[in-house]
């Protein structure tokens, strides 16, 4: 047994309402109006001639025009309400049923249709709820096939060169030299780093990669991470490495290993870009809240580029070797991994003045020691 619409219901209810309306107006004038004429109609005195002695006859009389009266209107206000439930019941599901038609082409892939404004104030906040849904499945759509396709990319240059050199090895036509070796193991690392940093965004988008932030000095941390690539370049690099620190700067309500791994990709991009000048690193308290920024004096990044360096698989020179540019979304972790402690990442740039990456912290309350910097994880090597 199918149930019934919700525009019988609404207009089944209306019905109701009118029903017992009538009916309580038809039952009170039936049983107080003849009480209320008899009592009125004691006082009526013309001359010698008394009212109530026709008392019974006049009685009979009001009851059946009351009567009849009550029918009319019973009639004629039955008619017209019934009119008018319909009519609004009619202007409440008509929405509803366009509501329905839409969200059912929202099920079969058609994402382009839209709701529009209604009169009721109440629908229309309703179909803006519902287009806004569907911009929002839409943008996740879109994001998902371009993730598929900058997938699809990252992953097909290592496999092909890996793919011709076993061949190449199988068929004789090259050697199985170790510098053959090395560009194979080097090739299945990008795949492991990619992965690895796939796996990482999936779980911060999805919020299953908690932080745990405590207070964490700075400077120390900073100190640590270049340190360690300071001690990777040569002595006569072109490239100079800098920090700029104060001293006593506060501690930062932080996780120390995530903020490690965030100046990580933040100083592995300058270095990278940086061809000869500097990279400094600089850190400095601002009303309630602290900096770090990563400054370098590469080519910079054109201002129509610069909104889009934090997303993934993005890379302003398209042509670039992979190997030089990395798995593309380092800096997209970047940004999660901050905006997890409530912070908030920026990039200012331009063509032939370098770049610079600065994002803030929250200042630590607490009294607890420092979290000292840990041993990098193998994912993080650059």
């Amino acid at each position: 047994m199918s149930k019934p619409s919700l525009r019988s219901r609404l207009f089944r209810a209306q019905l109701i309402v009118l029903a017992i309306g009538m009916l309580t107006l038809a039952t009170v004038g039936w049983l107080y109006s003849p009480r209320l004429f008899v009592v009125r109609l004691r006082r009526v005195e013309i001359g010698n001639f008394r009212a109530a002695q026709l008392q019974g006859q006049l009685v009979d009389v009001f009851q059946f025009a009351l009567g009849r009266g009550l029918l009319w209107a019973a009639l004629v206000g039955g008619i017209s309400a019934s009119s008018l439930s319909y009519w609004m019941s009619k202007r409440i599901i008509e929405p509803l049923l366009e509501m329905e038609e839409i969200t059912g082409a929202f099920a079969a892939g058609d994402l382009d249709r839209r709701l529009p404004e209604y009169e009721i104030l109440e629908l229309t906040r309703l179909a803006h709820s519902v287009n806004h849904m569907a911009a929002d499945i839409q943008s996740v759509e879109q994001r998902r096939r371009d993730l598929v396709s900058d997938l699809s990319h990252e992953l097909r240059t290592p496999l092909t060169i890996l793919k011709g050199y076993l061949e190449g090895m199988a068929d004789g036509t090259i050697a199985p030299d170790p510098i053959v070796y090395e560009r194979l193991a080097r090739e299945t690392q990008r795949l492991q780093r990619l992965v690895n940093d796939l796996q990482e965004l999936s779980q911060l988008e999805s919020g299953y990669l908690p932080i745990h932030p405590q207070p964490t000095d700075l400077l120390e941390l900073l100190n640590y991470v270049v340190r360690r690539f300071a001690d990777q370049q040569l002595p006569d690099a072109p490239v100079q490495l800098q920090l700029d620190v104060p001293s006593k700067l506060p501690l930062a309500q932080a996780d120390a290993e995530r903020i490690e791994q965030v100046m990580v990709n933040l100083l592995g991009n300058a270095l990278r870009h940086t061809q000869e000048g500097t990279v400094r690193v600089r850190a400095w308290k601002d009303a309630k809240q602290l900096w770090v920024a990563v400054e370098d004096t590469g080519p910079g990044i054109a201002p129509e580029d610069v909104p889009h360096v934090f997303d993934r698989f993005w890379r302003a020179d398209r042509s670039r070797d992979r190997v030089s540019g990395g798995t593309g979304i380092g800096l997209t972790i970047c940004r999660r991994l901050i905006g997890l402690h409530g912070g908030h990442i920026e990039v200012e740039s331009a063509i032939g003045q370098g770049s610079i990456f600065r994002f803030n912290l929250p200042i630590a309350s607490a009294t607890t020691p420092p979290t000292a910097p840990h041993p990098p994880r193998q994912e993080e090597t650059v």
